[in-house]
C-alpha cells in the first residue's frame, strides 16, 4: 500500500517567499530522510493563504521510521526552528491518503 501524507498549510500571505524557501530546504532533506516529495504548491490565484505539501511512503510505518529520522536531521530541525521564529506557518494539517492508481499522471488529450 502506498499512502501520502497531504499537508495543508494555512500561510502568512505577506511571507510566501519565506514559505518558498521553507519548502526548497525540505527538497534536501525529506528524501535523505526517507520521504518520496511529491512536491510543495504556493498559492498563485484565488486564496493567498493557503499552501500544501505531499510526501509519499510505501506504508505508515515507513512513514513513522521517517519522522524518527527526521527528528535526528540536524538540517530539518533547523527548518523546523526557523519557520516558527518566523511565523509564516500559521496553521498546519495534515491527512493520510491513498492514490487512484488508474487516475494518476492522465495528460490531457484534446479531440
Amino acid at each position: 500500500m502506498s499512502i501520502t501524507c497531504f499537508i495543508r498549510y494555512e500561510i502568512d500571505p505577506f511571507q510566501k517567499e519565506a514559505f518558498k524557501t521553507y519548502a526548497e530546504n525540505w527538497s534536501r532533506i525529506i528524501p535523505r530522510c526517507g520521504g518520496h516529495l511529491l512536491g510543495y504548491f504556493l498559492p498563485h490565484e484565488g486564496t493567498n493563504y493557503e499552501a500544501w505539501g505531499l510526501i509519499s511512503f510505501a506504508s505508515l510505518a515507513d512513514y513513522e521510521a521517517y519522522r524518527d529520522r527526521l527528528r535526528a536531521d540536524e538540517e530539518g530541525t533547523k527548518n523546523f526552528a526557523w519557520a516558527q521564529e518566523k511565523r509564516f506557518i500559521l496553521k498546519e494539517e495534515r491527512t493520510f491518503t491513498q492514490a487512484v492508481s488508474s487516475t494518476l499522471n492522465r495528460p490531457a488529450v484534446l479531440a
